[in-house]
């Protein structure tokens, strides 16, 4: 096969990435000097006409959805008979690959990649796109959270295209009963696959199983899908996701109101949650890459793709072509990366944002390893309060300059509902945790929760029963603590005060 054009439109086409059913992807630089993902499609795809009318009104479509979880997309056009399409560079390895190689997502990390994907759904639904080919290798896993990629593309192929041509008319796996039985795809479609998705991040398979199109087309249409292992917090909705009939699903606004526990989540804000929520995936190096054009990593020829050695997580290097999920990853330094912590992309956001209410995922989830950072010390008490009696874990208290991260967990090992919504505020109605606040030695006045125009930079709990064997995760941001103040004592109003707890400085 020829070698694509060392250029299309403004783009310099640097290195190819990938390939797939529908086209090529490139590592290009665009006029500016920064680097982008352009998508070229294949000249006999190109060549027809109808494929040229849909293309205009489809990449036109994916324009207009909103940037919230999405990598979006930058330009689209024709040069000569050459159809490309420009997306944002996404930095991280895509969800399959990390399942694969670290195993499946848990904790706060699956709990913001349910937000995550909602979030972008509800984005492009609002846009009046649909996805078609939600799938693992459609979701990358950047520094601040996961970001869906390849939004409406597979519908570029037609309806007339075969369900085998690689993935263009979805992914057996991942695609809804309507799809599968040739039906048309509606926002519920994308809604089931994000239950399929969920379950293969939770469990490591997809709820359906593998094997041949045929096969997993009949079990998606007959079986019920099998979700032993998923989280027992997301499992109800994910059932509800993938019921068989489209009418009876939630829809993405209606995923993101159950997750966060309130209603009419603005994208915005959820994207807020994702941020605060997510901690970055290390990225293992086995040494520097070759060096392709302008300093460009390049593949071993006739690969396609990373080189990243079996066993560590590759960046995404296009593991298929346009309509498979083959957004690439923005160039890695050939110099060792220091350990990325998890709470400088989190602060960085936090401190960021200019308005709306500091909210946290405040989804009960079963205790999960990770939650602390490394040479934080754990700090664990139990106290009869609420009616109940509580188990109060503090995860990490972590400094950068004077400003203070604290993040703990409260699970209910009594036997009576302990409800915490209102309790940890500043009254009845305060349903943040603005009254948990820090003491430093010495200091004759606590520093509470910082704020943004009035609104606490701090979990809002959902009025919800909090009952027996339930537990959740909360957070607060401190601003102008001293820098030279190593432990605070930690009150925590009507769960008591956890003395002495030392500040991991960055």
């Amino acid at each position: 096969m020829e070698s694509p054009p060392a250029q299309v439109g403004p783009y310099v086409l640097l290195r190819k990435l990938g390939e797939g059913g529908m086209g090529f992807v490139h590592l290009a630089r665009d006029p500016s000097g920064g680097h982008v993902a352009v998508k070229t499609m294949r000249p006999e795809l190109a060549a027809r006409e109808e494929f040229r009318r849909r293309f205009g009104k489809e990449a036109e479509a994916a324009r207009r959805v909103a940037r919230f979880c999405t990598a979006p997309v930058l330009d689209a056009g024709f040069d000569g008979g050459t159809a490309y399409l420009v997306t944002e560079y996404v930095d991280g390895p895509d969800l399959a690959e990390v399942v694969r190689q670290r195993g499946p997502l848990t904790g706060s990390n699956l709990e913001a990649l349910a937000v995550g994907v909602a979030t972008a759904l509800a984005a492009i639904h609002q846009a009046g796109v649909v996805h078609r080919d939600l799938k693992p290798s459609n979701v990358l896993l950047s520094p601040v959270g996961p970001r869906v990629i390849d939004f409406g593309i597979a519908q570029l192929a037609g309806p007339e295209a075969p369900l085998t041509l690689a993935h263009s008319m979805g992914t057996p796996a991942y695609m809804s009963p309507e799809q599968a039985k040739g039906e048309q795809v509606t926002p519920a479609g994308d809604v089931f696959a994000w239950g399929s998705l969920m379950t293969f991040a939770g469990t490591g398979r997809p709820p359906f199983g593998s094997g041949g199109v045929a096969e997993l087309v009949y079990r998606v249409v007959n079986h019920a899908p099998l979700l032993d292992g998923l989280d027992e917090s997301l499992r109800p909705l994910v059932e509800r996701a993938l019921d068989k009939d489209p009418a009876r699903r939630p829809t993405a606004q209606q995923l993101l109101d159950r997750l966060l526990g309130r209603a009419e989540v603005r994208v915005d804000t959820a994207t807020k949650v994702v941020t605060d929520r997510w901690t970055p995936l290390p990225r293992p190096h086995a040494g520097p890459p070759p060096q392709g054009p302008a300093g460009v990593p390049t593949s071993p020829a006739g690969s396609g793709g990373s080189q990243t050695p079996v066993g560590s997580p590759a960046p995404h290097a296009a593991a298929g072509g346009p309509g498979q999920g083959a957004l690439p990853h923005a160039p890695a330094s050939t110099a060792p990366r220091p350990r990325r912590r998890w709470w400088v992309p989190v602060l960085t956001a936090v401190l960021a944002a200019v308005a709306g209410v500091g909210v946290t995922l405040a989804v009960v989830r079963p205790w999960g390893p990770g939650a602390g950072e490394p040479g934080t010390p754990e700090t664990v008490q139990t106290v009869e309060a609420l009616d109940s009696k509580l188990e109060i874990r503090v995860d990490a208290l972590v400094r950068q300059g004077g400003t203070v991260r604290l993040q703990w967990t409260v699970k209910n090992v009594g036997e009576e509902n302990a409800p915490l919504a209102g309790e940890l505020g500043g009254g009845a109605l305060d349903n943040t945790v603005s009254r948990v606040n820090l003491v430093p030695p010495g200091v004759g006045a606590p520093i509470y929760p910082a704020r943004d125009d009035g609104a606490c930079r701090c979990t809002q709990i959902p009025y919800a029963p909090f009952t027996s064997g339930q537990r959740v995760q909360l957070f607060a941001i401190y601003e102008n603590v001293p820098e030279d103040v190593e432990r605070v004592d930690i009150d925590m109003g009507p769960l008591g005060v956890v003395k002495n707890v030392a500040i991991t400085a960055a």
